[in-house]
């Protein structure tokens, strides 16, 4: 099955460079589903997965001169269908890295009102500590701790990834421990 495709195919692709438009067409209605199987193994978004597989199709027909008609054919189709997939995934994760959702879904609500801890009835040691710690620290013990936020909310707020922001409160608890058990008599 797989030998007869790949001559199929690959005698449609040798006729579609000699200007045999019907087997082009041919050619790219049988390669769709087959390039959408691989793409679809990657992304699993399927409106990325749809860009995905129209760009191939776009870069199939643009590469389509530089097939050899002496080599097999679905290697060369498949490694054009599996880049153009990496270069999606790595362009998500590029755009990820630099963009802020402005949806107002995006931002989830705090779940109880913010308490500052200049505001609230702490220990005047707690406080005393939390203006000596560093500021991210202070930021991400504040927003946790004390306005009770979860950590997907606060680091929202406090715009920096969750795994960030665990790292600065776990930082800022053992600092205000450290800090704590220096002022006991």
């Amino acid at each position: 099955m797989r030998e007869e495709r790949e001559s199929r195919w690959r005698a449609w692709m040798i006729a579609a460079q000699a200007g045999d438009s019907a087997s082009y067409e041919k050619l790219l209605q049988e390669l769709l589903p087959h390039v959408g199987v691989i793409v679809r193994r990657r992304l699993f978004d399927p409106a990325a997965a749809e860009d995905v597989v129209q760009n191939v199709i776009i870069s199939l027909h643009r590469a389509r001169q530089t097939y050899r008609p002496e080599r097999p054919f679905l290697p060369w189709v498949n490694a054009i269908a599996r880049n153009a997939t990496i270069d999606a995934i790595r362009e998500r994760g590029r755009r990820g890295q630099r963009e802020i959702s402005l949806e107002a879904d995006g931002v989830p609500e705090p779940a109880v009102d913010g308490v500052e801890p200049e505001g609230a009835a702490l220990d005047p040691r707690l406080l005393r500590a939390l203006e000596r710690i560093p500021e991210g620290q202070r930021e991400a013990v504040s927003l946790i701790h004390l306005a009770g936020l979860s950590v997907a909310e606060a680091s929202v707020r406090a715009g920096v990834s969750k795994g960030a922001l665990k790292v600065r409160a776990h930082r800022g608890y053992r600092a205000l421990r450290a800090l704590l058990e220096e002022e006991e008599p």
